[in-house]
């Protein structure tokens, strides 16, 4: 994989988790039927950690869960770690 690819990759990887974040904070004050949580993670690992970080904090959303406050930094750090060791 180049690393142009792998940087288009990685804006719309974290394009699509940030949305995800926003349709699900959408959802939840609508009271409807919500993204599962473990969608959102997986999102995070396929390589949108950044952008459900940023969502988190943009939309004061997941803030609470300490699953989500550890665990998505944890994931963009071995992301971090993985990238250089591939650089």
């Amino acid at each position: 994989m180049t690393i142009k690819a792998l940087v288009a990759y990685a804006f719309l990887i974290n394009l699509i988790s940030f949305i995800y974040m926003y349709v699900d904070k959408q959802k939840a004050r609508r009271g409807d039927w919500r993204i599962p949580e473990r969608s959102l993670f997986m999102l995070a690992l396929a390589g949108g950690s950044i952008g459900i970080f940023i969502a988190m904090r943009l939309f004061r959303h997941k803030t609470k869960h300490l699953s989500f406050k550890i665990g998505i930094p944890m994931i963009f750090l071995l992301q971090i770690i993985l990238i250089g060791y591939y650089l």
